[in-house]
C-alpha cells in the first residue's frame, strides 16, 4: 500500500504511528504547536496503532525523573494514548524486510507502520526520517515530522 498523498485531502480515520517522543509532544507537554494534530487524533480524523512493546517504552520514558511525572500523571497520560489506539500483535511473519535503524529502539515503529497498514509514522527523530527514503519504505508509507502531517490537515474552523 503506498503512502497517502499529502496533496489531497485525507480521509477520515487515517491510520498512523506516533513514536514515543510524538506522544509525549502531544499528552504531556502538550505542545501549542501540535493542538490541530492532538485534536486530529482525539476526534478520530487519525487512527493511530500501537502494540505493547511500544506502550511499554511510553511507561518506561513517562517515568524518567528528568519529566517530574507523578506516576497518577504517567499512568493518566498511557491511558490517555492507549483509549485511542488500536493495538495490534507483533507480526511473526512480516510482509517484507525493513532497513534496521541505528537506534534498535526505533525499529518496533517502523515494524508497527508496515505491520498494522499505517500510512503515516510519525516522528521527528532525523535517522528515522532520513529511512523514509529507502524504496521498502517509500512503498508502505510515509515518515514525517508531527508538523507536517499537522500542515495537511484540514483548517479548524
Amino acid at each position: 500500500m503506498a503512502p497517502y498523498p499529502l496533496e489531497t485531502p485525507l480521509p477520515a480515520g487515517l491510520p498512523v504511528v506516533l513514536d514515543t517522543n510524538v506522544v509525549l509532544s502531544l499528552w504531556m507537554f502538550e505542545d501549542p504547536a501540535l493542538v490541530r494534530l492532538r485534536a486530529s487524533v482525539e476526534n478520530g480524523e487519525l487512527r493511530p496503532f500501537t502494540r505493547e512493546d511500544c506502550l511499554g517504552e511510553l511507561a518506561r520514558v513517562l517515568a524518567y525523573s528528568q519529566f517530574a511525572q507523578t506516576p497518577e500523571r504517567q499512568t493518566e497520560i498511557a491511558a490517555a494514548y492507549r483509549a485511542r489506539c488500536t493495538l495490534i500483535d507483533v507480526v511473526d511473519a512480516p510482509a517484507c524486510e525493513l532497513p534496521a535503524c541505528l537506534d534498535r529502539d526505533d525499529q518496533k515503529f517502523l515494524e508497527l507502520a508496515r505491520d498494522s497498514g499505517a500510512t503515516v509514522l510519525l516522528t521527528r527523530d532525523k535517522l528515522v526520517l532520513k529511512l523514509g527514503r529507502r524504496p521498502v519504505i517509500a512503498a508502505r508509507f510515509a515518515i514525517l515530522t508531527p508538523e507536517r502531517l499537522q500542515a495537511a490537515l484540514p483548517q479548524q474552523p
